[in-house]
């Protein structure tokens, strides 16, 4: 976990959005029909509010409320609030993810990439499943790409020589997620039907340096952040790790092949 809360700009996270909602969009496919009506929802780590907003399109009459710790991103948020086509309601607020409690009951809680943020997550399944109302389902979806070049390189430069005094304690390890069939195991243990599995996308980039462009929006941010307040060691930094993307992701004719695997969970909890 980084030492400091990386600081988010959702203007870089978005710049590539399709990408990125595109493996939200394959959790939701395997969510089954939610108890309640109207169904409660809540998306933790909900960033900028645009994979949240088609939660409503999936479920319209839904009261759906999306937490994340981020003022920027919940500020960019606040566009998609009020009330929803289908007669719904939307709205967002701010939470820590790893100490978030449920106040109420829910028929779905989803996470979409942020719980490879919080450390030990597993161990807050408990209480978030024990929110569940029966038949009510808890799905996320996490990087599972921490041994891929994209990371490697970052950490490797973090702790060199030049860079682990500032940033040996920014990044996160290669433990940040764990194994599907350890998520699949504790699912199991807290009473659900448990559906995990995993994908590799391979997202066709483009643009010059489009990896690096990529990263600066989630996985470099802690490294940006802690450099904020020195421009020149920040641009350094940044230089040394575009060099070494160029030579791990070379472009192809048609774009920059980026390789990323990522671990879905569905669980269902038992509706008896």
């Amino acid at each position: 976990m980084p030492a400091t809360s990386p600081s988010w700009d959702p203007a870089q996270y978005l710049r590539h959005a399709g990408h990125r909602a595109r493996p939200f969009a394959d959790l939701l496919a395997r969510v089954p029909d939610l108890p309640g009506d109207p169904p409660r929802i809540a998306d933790l780590g909900c960033g900028p509010g645009n994979v949240t907003a088609v939660l409503a399109e999936r479920w319209p009459t839904a009261r759906i409320t999306g937490y994340d710790n981020s003022a920027e991103m919940l500020a960019r948020a606040e566009a998609y609030a009020g009330p929803t086509p289908g007669g719904g309601h939307l709205d967002f607020a701010h939470a820590d993810v790893g100490t978030w409690t449920p106040a109420e009951t829910y028929g779905l809680i989803i996470s979409n990439a942020t719980l490879q943020w919080v450390p030990a997550h597993i161990d807050r399944f408990g209480d978030w499943i024990a929110a569940l109302a029966p038949g009510g389902t808890f799905a996320f979806q996490v990087p599972g790409n921490f041994d891929a070049p994209s990371h490697q390189l970052m950490r490797a430069l973090a702790h060199s020589a030049r860079w682990k005094g500032l940033l040996a304690e920014t990044l996160r390890h290669d433990d940040a997620v764990l194994a599907p069939e350890a998520y699949l195991e504790r699912l199991a243990n807290l009473g659900c039907t448990a559906d995990v599995w995993e994908t590799t996308y391979v997202h066709l980039l483009t643009g010059e340096d489009p990896v690096l462009d990529w990263v600066k929006g989630t996985g470099l941010r802690p490294v940006l952040t802690a450099l904020a307040e020195d421009p020149g060691a920040r641009e350094e930094f940044v230089a040394e790790y575009r060099a070494a993307l160029r030579e791990a992701y070379p472009a192809g004719a048609h774009g920059t092949p980026f390789p990323f695997r990522r671990i879905f969970a569905v669980a269902r909890k038992d509706a008896g």
